[in-house]
């Protein structure tokens, strides 16, 4: 579905996401329509990849990785 319009909507946040998109405004400066405009892009983004049978991991900086399992 593709929408060249923006929409509105109104959604009730869990405390852990409300503190979220707070530790996010204030780490980046961004809004918090954009923290959540980007939040649910990424979501899609990764949930398209994992759909294509694609493995999610996290690498470390010391070299580690760790499998990604979004649930």
């Amino acid at each position: 579905m593709t929408q060249s319009t923006s929409e509105r909507y109104s959604v009730t946040l869990v405390p852990p996401a409300v503190k979220a998109i707070a530790d996010l405004m204030e780490g980046t400066g961004l809004s918090k329509a954009d923290v959540i405009n980007r939040a649910v892009q990424i979501y899609a983004f990764l949930e398209a990849q994992t759909q294509d049978g694609t493995a999610l991991s996290l690498k470390r900086p010391d070299g580690t990785s760790e499998r990604l399992h979004i649930v």
